[in-house]
């Protein structure tokens, strides 16, 4: 299956979310700016798709970006069966390790619905 071409730098990507993690530390007063949390999510998005393709789950993150991975069935029309949505203070977390997936999804933190809605096996990135 073909993953599709980055449009975020290696580089930049991993320098967005180290900078995520300086500002998300409870010492940090700094302010991150949106640029750099938009290019962090759509990182760390892109990451998951090159880790997991496929396209049978949807993973939203509004409004910074969107992608479908996991391996099985595709949807072609409508709302996808299997749908993952969440802030990107929620998203990044759990990326980087700072957040559980079981721990963001009990505390309503992450809307999962379908059967495959589980990326408890994939993060932390």
């Amino acid at each position: 299956m073909a993953v599709a071409r980055r449009r975020i730098d290696v580089q930049e990507g991993k320098a967005a979310l180290k900078a995520w993690l300086e500002a998300a530390r409870p010492a940090s007063d700094a302010p991150l700016p949106r640029t750099v949390l938009a290019t962090a999510v759509r990182y760390s998005l892109e990451e998951l798709t090159a880790r997991a393709p496929g396209n049978s789950v949807e993973v939203r993150v509004p409004p910074f970006g969107v992608t479908q991975c996991v391996e099985g069935p595709r949807h072609t029309r409508g709302t996808p069966p299997n749908v993952i949505e969440c802030d990107a203070a929620t998203w990044l977390g759990m990326v980087t390790g700072q957040l559980g997936w079981a721990d963001a999804v009990g505390a309503g933190k992450v809307a999962a619905s379908g059967l495959r809605a589980d990326l408890s096996a994939l993060l932390p990135l």
